[in-house]
């Protein structure tokens, strides 16, 4: 295990040996691949019943939304497609292609290498993506159709380096929504057993059953004598046992560590709440922030109203942080909201669930936790040590670097953590990129429970030591795909409107798709030669050289082009699975995706917004809530934390989705972002530009990305132009000059906004170079 500070961060040496860091990936993606236990059937909505708010409360699941269509983005309906289905046969038969675990250590194997996202995006990049998963999409895996199909494993592949005593990766099709796989003109299709929207799933969940024992109050079957409070026992999620009998609690996913006391899962409105620390103390949040409001309402409402308004915040909360923080970071940007349209279609697509939404690469094999020691005893920190969590004390303070696999189906960390500083550290460090290599936590021992007594092996090139089964996630991605009827990778570029690529060199940017003549390399066989996946570059998030081995790094060279691995593996450029092909795509600018992902989430992300009657800039009941009780949605991420823990706003980045720029390398120059005023359709920014170099800027260019569809419509003190979401501003010849240490002020601009949505844009550089943000 190798030691490192935090990733990107330049720290003194006396914190630079704390912890140790683990392998790459992933982010949360359509139902995490484990099997689930839960299918909806008759789903009530009773809950509206004795609510007298003055705007329409919105159903538990999904119907009704769409007036004209309201099975729209209701649970328990197909996904929708974007491209004609692929299957083998036509009509249901999975397409055939490579073995997935053979394609995994070729493609996905990181081979213990960390590489960071290159945008600073924190880990909240994945976290916040999984519990929007876990509000918008889990496929139905239960049932007669629900047949396992398996992985074969190959334990004498030259490149395999884990145990799997079972022989293959675990593998379930998902099943055929009812009445669809009969013909050709009627393919299989797979069910979204939760609503599409953005509707805080959840935190409240789908049927009037389970949020009756969410809520404080008896579980009698009637809502209305109900508390308004959800019911959270010392401000953390209930166990399936808190109500007395876990066997009447409503149905939670557990696997892993939480299959021998399953009354130990906490219960959320989502069946996954469990999966991992980051997600359940995001439930937990929400959970805590729902009770905020109630507590801020007046006595004098109903239970019901009280609950019913609380609710419609935290909907809109969660949409409001995810349009003007989480997508802004990963530089998706969107047009103007130009209102509700009820011709659009807000179902989620199974290309977006089945490939899209998959970033598995992103998730960081370890949440890193520093704090004040005198939060946990000497018996706690012990407890931690023998769960596999390492702990460096120093003077007051602690440092907690926890593995992936110590958090996956772990709730009860969350309390013996403690919420606020969990919190704090999944914004304290970068995600993994979102690229093609996938930390083994995710590749190879997915929600495995290690051999016992070796907590020292749970991470890094040791991880082999302590497993003795394999569950490949990126495995897992690509076979699912095929279960789906996923189009190939040119196909599905088709139907999103980009050009099909002719060469695997295209697909992934490099200059070729051979094999280069390296003495490491065996000839006519690289593909199977472990080297072939060694690093020979590194490069740090302005470019700057980071040694192999090191963390820091935002860039990676390999010794094989990724290009030539395909074509080793595939052969034929129009055989490529499309999340194999969607992964190893070059990033577009200014984002973190290629430009096939990045098609699929702009398409999907502005179907949730414009085809949602209850979005915040719809305003359904939002404006009235403010006015008569002074509650305003618009909070960010870091707002809602320091609100529900003890972290103070001071102790968080303002936008918890970026790397905080001290624990950065330093930057050459500053940026102060303002708004300063708006008016209907307009608003009014002001920019100071400092630079932090020991010379003079002489002529510059500031440049960033909206992400909302604002557009300029004056600029004074510079020169504007704008390209789509791309603005650049330029100096005039009376403000060329920066001195060094010098602050450039007066430069602002007036520009057209959609009332809904005004992000400050995550990121500036100076004559290309990155600047910090004020």
């Amino acid at each position: 295990m190798h030691h490192h500070s935090n990733p990107l961060s330049q720290r003194s040496p006396s914190t630079s040996t704390r912890r140790v860091s683990r392998r790459r990936r992933g982010r949360a993606s359509i139902s995490i691949a484990c099997a689930l236990l839960f299918v909806l059937s008759g789903v009530v909505t009773a809950t509206e019943a004795g609510a007298a708010v003055p705007f329409e409360v919105q159903s538990l699941d999904g119907s009704g939304n769409n007036v004209a269509n309201p099975t729209s983005g209701k649970a328990g309906t197909a996904y929708s497609r974007v491209a004609p289905a692929r299957y083998a046969n036509g009509v249901s038969t999975p397409s055939t292609g490579p073995n997935s675990r053979f394609l995994s250590n070729r493609l996905f194997n990181d081979v213990d290498q960390n590489v960071f996202s290159e945008r600073r995006v924190t880990q909240w990049g994945f976290t916040w993506g999984q519990f929007l998963d876990h509000t918008m999409g889990l496929r139905d895996d239960a049932g007669p159709t629900a047949t396992a199909a398996n992985i074969p494993f190959n334990s004498a592949d030259p490149l395999e380096t884990f145990t799997n005593t079972l022989g293959v990766i675990p593998f379930t099709r998902s099943a055929a929504t009812a009445g669809t796989g009969t013909t050709t003109a009627n393919p299989r299709q797979q069910t979204n057993t939760v609503s599409s929207y953005l509707d805080a799933w959840a935190v409240y969940g789908g049927t009037s059953q389970r949020l009756e024992w969410l809520r404080e109050g008896s579980v009698d079957g009637n809502l209305a004598n109900n508390n308004a409070r959800l019911l959270i026992p010392g401000g953390y999620l209930p166990r399936r046992s808190s109500r007395g009998d876990a066997a009447t609690a409503p149905a939670m996913q557990v696997d892993g560590r939480l299959l021998g006391n399953p009354a130990n899962a906490v219960v959320a409105g989502d069946v996954r709440a469990n999966e991992n620390v980051a997600l359940t103390a995001t439930h937990t949040l929400f959970a805590r922030e729902h009770n905020r409001i109630v507590s801020l309402l007046p006595s004098s409402l109903s239970e019901e109203d009280k609950f019913q308004i609380a609710r419609r915040l935290v909907i809109a909360e969660q949409q409001y942080v995810t349009y003007n923080e989480f997508l802004p970071a990963l530089g998706v940007s969107l047009p103007r909201y130009t209102g509700y349209k009820p011709n659009v279609n807000s179902n989620l697509t199974n290309e977006f669930a089945t490939v899209g939404y998959r970033a598995h690469s992103q998730i960081h094999g370890e949440i890193e936790l520093d704090t004040e020691a005198a939060r946990y005893t000497a018996a706690q920190l012990a407890a931690f040590e023998a769960q596999g969590i390492e702990v460096a004390t120093e003077g007051d303070d602690v440092a907690l670097a926890i593995p992936l696999n110590v958090a996956f189906f772990n709730p009860g960390l969350v309390p013996s953590l403690q919420l606020g500083p969990l919190l704090k550290a999944i914004g304290a460090e970068s995600e993994y990129k979102n690229d093609e290599q996938i930390d083994n936590q995710l590749r190879s021992v997915l929600f495995q429970v290690p051999v016992s007594g070796n907590p020292e092996c749970l991470d890094g090139p040791a991880l082999p030591e302590c497993f003795r089964g394999v569950v490949d996630l990126g495995a897992i991605d690509i076979e699912r795909g095929r279960d789906h009827g996923m189009p190939t990778y040119n196909q599905l570029r088709q139907a999103y409107g980009l050009a099909p690529r002719t060469s695997f060199a295209a697909i992934t940017g490099e200059a070729s798709d051979l094999f280069p003549s390296d003495p490491l390399l065996t000839p006519g066989n690289e593909i199977n030669d472990p080297d072939s996946l060694g690093f020979t570059q590194l490069f740090d998030i302005d470019g700057a050289p980071v040694a192999l081995g090191e963390d820091g790094a935002t860039r990676s060279v390999r010794r094989t082009p990724v290009a030539a691995r395909l074509r080793a593996v595939y052969g034929n450029v129009n055989a490529v699975d499309a999340f194999t092909g969607m992964v190893a795509e070059p990033h577009v600018a200014g984002t973190e995706f290629g430009e096939l992902q990045l098609a699929i989430w702009a398409k999907q992300f502005q179907a949730l917004r414009d085809g949602d009657r209850f979005f915040y800039g719809n305003d359904p009941g939002l404006s009235f809530i403010r006015q008569q009780y002074g509650i305003d949605y618009r909070r960010s991420l870091a707002q809602i934390i320091s609100s529900n823990t003890d972290i103070p706003a001071s102790g968080l980045n303002a936008n918890v989705f970026l790397v905080p720029d001290a624990d950065l390398p330093a930057a050459t120059c500053q940026v102060a972002y303002s708004i300063v005023t708006s008016w209907p359709g307009n608003f009014q920014a002001t920019m100071e530009i400092t630079n932090l170099r020991a010379t003079p800027v002489n002529g510059w260019t500031l440049r960033w990305q909206f992400a909302n569809g604002q557009t300029f419509t004056q600029l004074w003190n510079g020169v504007a132009s704008q390209a789509g979401s791309a603005a650049t501003v330029t100096n005039q010849s009376f403000n060329a000059t920066i001195p060094a240490g010098g602050t450039l002020t007066g430069v602002g601009f007036n520009a057209r906004w959609d009332d809904a949505t005004n992000a400050k844009p995550p990121n500036f550089t100076l004559n290309n170079l990155r600047c910090a943000l004020r």
